[in-house]
């Protein structure tokens, strides 16, 4: 029974035992993508706890009186089991475990109480017909062992939120069959963060990568706190075709005093764009990667670290599959032709426009 597993002993398959975030990263390790380094907390270290702990009936007990068309007892029941989960104890062996991890990463990234991010991982992300993404906890720059295992247990907690709950039963799927695994992943000292597509989400063009992003860390971004840079980014000739640089008036920043806080961006820049051209172009290099390395469209989560040089400062520490266009039936493009027609047709024309 392994209690932590390192991302680079983790492939797609390890999904069981380490919940689909992880099992993620560890697949792009493996195929060359620079990931942030870490560590899976598995599935297994999470039932340990439960069992060890006594948690199992009683969780059941509190979800099998609630009514999920009624926010007073979804959120009754949230907090109960977070109380449950928060004051329990760890296993000694899965404390250990933990804190070997921790002191490994430490030591490779020759940091004293590396900040790390907390990142939850449950087994039923990003399936096919159901969106359990997104439902649970990350915690970031999360410092010292100690802290580091409280933030565990929270994003175990964090697998009974209100919204986890009423979605679970709502969608028939039986709270004892997802699992949680966390990932304890060395933070990204971000400049800029964001998301990109590897087809345009507008319209479903295949040939394009559409990157947004924004000053600070991620979080602004996927919250819709500003209205992102946009790049359109051809995926055959690397053509900037589209850019649309907004103001982004605040940024999701790292405060020694209060922690992770969102402060007004500087006037001067606002208007300037998060990334410039040579970065834009290797995004879309390494979304182009891990697109070939799943055989499908990726929505991708990356972020570019303000203290390492170019291009080792670009960081992917998400992808999973896109799941609007990508579940459309598939059609001929424009004009009758396929996806694959139209990108050689591009490769093409620059071809004889060189010549």
């Amino acid at each position: 029974m392994a209690y932590v597993l390192g991302f680079e002993q983790v492939t797609r398959f390890s999904l069981p035992a380490v919940g689909g975030k992880n099992a993620g990263l560890g697949e792009m390790l493996k195929a060359g993508i620079r990931v942030p380094p870490g560590f899976a907390v598995t599935t297994d270290s999470y039932l340990q706890f439960i069992n060890e702990a006594g948690l199992f009936d009683k969780i059941q007990n509190i979800l099998a009186d609630v009514n999920p068309d009624d926010v007073a007892s979804l959120d009754h029941a949230g907090n109960a089991i977070k109380s449950l989960i928060g004051n329990a104890t760890l296993p000694p062996a899965v404390a250990a475990a933990i804190r070997e991890g921790y002191a490994g990463l430490c030591e490779k990234c020759q940091v004293k109480d590396l900040p790390v991010a907390v990142r939850s991982s449950a087994t039923a992300e990003d399936l096919p017909t159901a969106s359990f993404a997104g439902q649970q906890d990350t915690y970031l720059w999360v410092k010292g062992i100690d802290n580091v295992l409280g933030m565990i247990q929270s994003c175990w907690a964090s697998l009974f939120t209100p919204r986890a709950i009423s979605y679970r039963i709502k969608m028939n799927f039986p709270h004892e069959k997802v699992l949680i695994g966390v990932g304890v992943q060395k933070m990204v000292n971000a400049r800029a963060a964001g998301v990109m597509f590897t087809l345009n989400p507008i319209n479903g063009d295949p040939s394009k990568v559409m990157i947004e992003g924004s000053w600070g860390l991620g979080e602004t971004v996927v919250s819709g706190a500003v209205t992102p840079d946009e790049f359109i980014v051809d995926k055959v000739v690397f053509e900037i075709s589209g850019r649309t640089i907004s103001p982004k008036t605040v940024e999701c920043v790292y405060d020694g005093e209060t922690g992770v806080t969102h402060c007004e961006v500087a006037s001067d820049r606002q208007i300037i764009p998060c990334l410039d051209d040579r970065e834009v172009k290797e995004l879309v290099r390494v979304a182009k990667l891990i697109e070939d390395h799943y055989g499908s469209p990726q929505d991708i989560e990356w972020a570019v670290d303000r203290d390492l040089p170019f291009p080792e400062n670009i960081f992917i520490v998400q992808s999973r599959p896109e799941t609007v266009w990508s579940r459309r039936p598939q059609e001929p493009c424009l004009g009758g032709k396929t996806a694959y027609e139209m990108l050689m047709e591009k490769a093409m024309a620059t071809v004889r426009i060189r010549l």
